[in-house]
C-alpha cells in the first residue's frame, strides 16, 4: 500500500489482513491510478464550471463552480473551526439533496472518511454504525436530527445544515478561497458503506479513493456509457451505493448533470421525468412495474437508459417496459461489498432474464460450495473479482465474503454456454421440497406475468412431511378478489408442477428496508408462525 495522507490511521490499521484480500484486476488500461489521487477532486474539477451538475424541483440548478466552491466552504469549515482531521470518519445523513452531496465531497476532499447513513434509519441503528466506525463528527440535514440526536453517541460532534441558526455548517465564517485537496493516497480509505442487510449486525465495507473512480471507469464508461448532455435521476438515496453512484459519481465523471429528489416512489419519478427532460433512470425492477400503468400519462421521451439493479428484474417486467416505452432496460447485479455493478449488459447484448456478462474489468465465475468451478448450465455460487474488493471493517465475516481470493455474493446462477449469467435465488432463499429444488425468483417470475399480480415473494416455510413447502405471498391490483386456486392454475400452466406454490397468502404490501431490498425474512418468520 501507498504512504497514506491520513493522520487519524483508524481504517486503515482496520483494514482486514491482506491474506484475506480478494485478488484484484487492473486488466483496463483506465483503471491504472496513480499512486497519489483524490476523487473528490477528479469528479468535480474536470467539468466545465458553467454546466449544470444539480437540479432539484424547487430552486435554481446548480454549476459545477457552484458546486466547487461550495464544497471548498464547508472543507474550510470541516478543518478548521471543527477541527476534522484526514482519517476521521465523518457521518453524512439527510434526504438526497445538492447539499448532501456536497458535504460528501467536501469530506473526501478533506482527507477525511465519508459514511453515509439513510435517512429512515432510527436511533438504534445509527448508534451502531457510529460504534463500529468509532466515528466522532457528523454532517446533519436539520430535518434529520432528532434520531441522530437520540442515538447519545458518546463523544459525536453533531453539526447541522440546512437550518437559519448562525451555527449551521452553511452559515460559519469561512474562506471564500479555494480549498487545497488533501494528498491522499488512491488506496487511502475514502468512505465506508455500511450493508442494508436485513438481518444481523451491519458490515461496514472500506472502499478506496480508486474505488470510487474505478466503478465509473468499468460499468458506467463501458455499459452505461453517459453523454455530458445527460440528465441522471433516480429512487435510491445517497446512502446506498446504488443511488451514490448512479445519481453523483457517475453523473459527474461524465460531466453531465443529475435531478436530485427527496421523494422518489414510482409517483414522483414520471412527472420529474417528463418535467426535467431526464435521460437516465436508476431504480429497482418494482418501482418500473409500479410505473406501468401511468406511462400513458406523462412524456417520457427523453429517456433513453434505464438501469435495474437493488434485486432480480423479472423478465416479465423487462418485456412490459420495453412493449411500453421501446426501451431495454440495462439489468445488473452489484453489492455494497463491491460498490456498484459487475454484471450487466445493455443494448443489443441484453438477453431478458438474465442479468448479463461481466462488465469490463470484471471477472465472474459460478463455483460450488468448495470454491471449484461448476459446469455451465448447472447452479452454484456466484464469485467475481474486478479493481473493487470486498474489505469488511474489523469483522470476521470477512473470511466468508472472500474465499480464495474471489468475492462470494451469497447468490445462487447459472453460467450459460453464451457466456450469460442467470439469477437463480440469494443462496439462502432456495427452497428445498421433497427433494425438489425451488428458486422462489423463478416462481415470483412467473406470477408477475399474471395480469392481476402487482408483486410477490414466494419463500420456504417449514413443513414436516416435505422439509419445506414454498408459500407466495402476494399483492393484487386494487379491486381483484384473491383467487388461491386461479393462481395456481395459471402456475401450472407457466412451471412444472412441484414449483407452484402450496399456499398463497395476500398482502397490501410487502415488506422492504428502507433501501426497497425485499425483507424475505420477515415472510419466512410468518410462515414459521403457521
Amino acid at each position: 500500500m501507498h504512504l497514506s495522507a491520513h493522520v487519524d490511521t483508524f481504517a486503515r490499521d482496520h483494514l482486514p489482513p491482506p491474506d484475506e484480500w480478494p485478488d484484484l484486476c487492473f486488466e483496463l488500461p483506465e483503471l491504472s491510478y496513480p499512486e497519489r489521487l483524490n476523487c473528490a477532486v477528479e469528479l468535480l474539477e474536470h467539468a466545465d464550471p458553467a454546466r449544470p451538475v444539480f437540479h432539484t424541483p424547487a430552486g435554481p440548478s446548480w454549476t459545477y463552480g457552484d458546486l466547487r466552491a461550495r464544497v471548498d466552504r464547508i472543507a474550510h469549515v470541516l478543518t478548521g473551526e471543527l477541527g476534522v482531521v484526514p482519517g476521521n470518519r465523518v457521518l453524512l445523513r439527510g434526504p438526497t439533496t445538492p447539499w448532501l452531496a456536497a458535504c460528501w465531497l467536501a469530506v473526501l476532499k478533506a482527507g477525511a472518511v465519508a459514511v453515509t447513513v439513510l435517512a429512515q434509519q432510527r436511533a438504534h441503528e445509527l448508534a451502531t454504525v457510529c460504534e463500529i466506525a468509532e466515528v466522532r463528527h457528523a454532517l446533519c440535514d436539520i430535518r434529520a436530527l432528532d434520531d441522530l440526536a437520540k442515538a447519545e453517541v458518546p463523544g459525536l460532534r453533531i453539526t447541522a445544515y440546512g437550518g437559519d441558526a448562525a451555527d449551521d455548517l452553511l452559515h460559519r465564517p469561512a474562506p471564500g478561497t479555494p480549498y487545497p485537496a488533501v494528498d491522499t493516497a488512491s488506496d487511502d480509505v475514502a468512505l465506508i458503506a455500511f450493508t442494508s442487510g436485513t438481518t444481523g449486525r451491519p458490515k461496514g465495507c472500506m472502499h478506496f479513493h480508486r474505488d470510487v473512480l474505478a466503478i465509473a471507469d468499468t460499468f458506467s464508461r463501458h455499459v452505461l456509457r453517459p453523454h455530458a448532455d445527460d440528465v441522471f435521476t433516480g429512487s435510491p438515496p445517497l446512502g446506498f451505493t446504488f443511488g451514490l453512484g448512479g445519481l453523483v459519481i457517475f453523473p459527474m465523471r461524465a460531466g453531465a448533470s443529475s435531478l436530485l429528489l427527496e421523494q422518489a416512489g414510482p409517483r414522483q419519478l414520471l412527472p420529474a421525468i417528463a418535467e426535467h427532460r431526464v435521460s437516465v433512470l436508476f431504480t429497482a425492477p418494482t418501482a418500473y412495474r409500479a410505473m406501468l400503468d401511468d406511462l400513458a400519462g406523462y412524456d417520457t421521451s427523453s429517456l433513453r437508459r434505464c438501469v435495474s439493479a437493488g434485486e432480480n428484474l423479472p423478465a416479465a417486467t423487462w418485456r412490459a417496459w420495453q412493449e411500453r416505452t421501446g426501451l431495454r432496460i440495462i439489468n445488473g447485479i452489484g453489492a455494497t461489498e463491491l460498490l456498484h455493478i459487475f454484471i450487466s449488459a445493455a443494448d443489443e447484448r441484453v438477453r431478458p432474464g438474465t442479468t448479463g456478462v461481466p462488465v469490463p474489468g470484471w471477472q465472474a465465475r459460478v463455483q460450488d460450495a468448495d470454491g471449484k468451478p461448476v459446469p455451465d448450465g448447472e447452479p452454484g455460487l456466484l464469485a467475481v473479482r474486478g479493481p473493487v474488493g470486498c474489505r469488511y471493517l474489523r469483522d470476521p465475516r470477512q473470511r466468508e465474503y472472500v474465499r480464495g481470493g474471489w468475492n462470494v455474493t451469497g447468490d445462487t446462477y447459472v453460467r450459460g454456454s453464451d457466456g450469460y449469467f442467470s439469477y437463480v435465488a440469494r443462496a439462502d432463499d432456495m427452497i428445498i421440497s421433497a427433494g425438489y429444488n425451488i428458486a422462489g425468483p423463478e416462481v415470483e417470475d412467473a406470477l408477475l406475468r399474471h395480469p392481476d399480480v402487482v408483486e410477490t415473494a414466494v419463500v420456504g416455510r417449514p413443513d414436516e412431511a416435505r422439509g419445506q413447502v414454498a408459500v407466495a405471498y402476494t399483492v393484487l391490483r386494487d379491486g381483484v378478489r384473491p383467487d388461491p386456486e386461479a393462481l395456481r392454475t395459471f402456475l401450472k400452466s407457466e412451471l412444472a408442477p412441484y414449483k407452484c406454490p402450496r399456499e398463497f397468502v395476500f398482502l397490501d404490501a410487502l415488506p422492504r428496508t428502507a433501501t426497497g431490498k425485499l425483507q424475505r425474512f420477515r415472510l419466512r418468520t410468518k410462515g414459521d408462525q403457521h
